[in-house]
């Protein structure tokens, strides 16, 4: 078990760890928190699909590295700067499991914003050092609740 904070462009390191491991940490800190578009060139396949397990549907959603930090910038647009805390990080092979808290706000017309938890997990596929596919899972109730 690996427990951090993502640290935008610091990825999370430690001794002997797996290829496949190196590349997550690298994709968190250098795109999934920052939204570089350059980055996620290096660290992303060409078409990434996003297998997305909500309680309400099952969804498959692919995007290329640039319409990822896209999507990111977007969320930060949306919610503020985040803390991303993993709390489970666990490879095997091109496999690496992550589960994570998410921490940021929720946009108030006139308002202070108010703080916004979501927990999620995401199965990652590494290929040549690249994600080629992911299979995430999100509590929407727990986000939905807290609007």
């Amino acid at each position: 078990m690996r427990t951090f904070t993502v640290v935008p462009n610091e990825p999370h390191t430690w001794p002997g760890m797996p290829p496949a491991a190196r590349a997550v940490t690298e994709f968190l800190s250098r795109v999934r928190v920052t939204g570089d578009t350059a980055a996620a060139e290096l660290l992303m396949g060409s078409s990434v699909p996003a297998h997305q397990h909500l309680a309400e549907r099952d969804e498959t959603v692919v995007r290329s590295p640039h319409e990822y930090a896209a999507h990111v910038r977007d969320m930060l647009k949306d919610h503020g700067p985040f803390r991303f805390e993993v709390h489970e990080l666990l490879a095997e092979q091109d496999h690496v499991f992550v589960r994570w808290l998410q921490h940021g706000h929720l946009p108030t017309r006139g308002a202070s914003p108010r703080p916004l938890r979501e927990a999620g997990s995401a199965v990652y596929r590494v290929e040549d050092g690249r994600i080629q596919e992911y299979w995430i899972q999100l509590d929407r109730l727990g986000e939905r609740l807290q609007r």
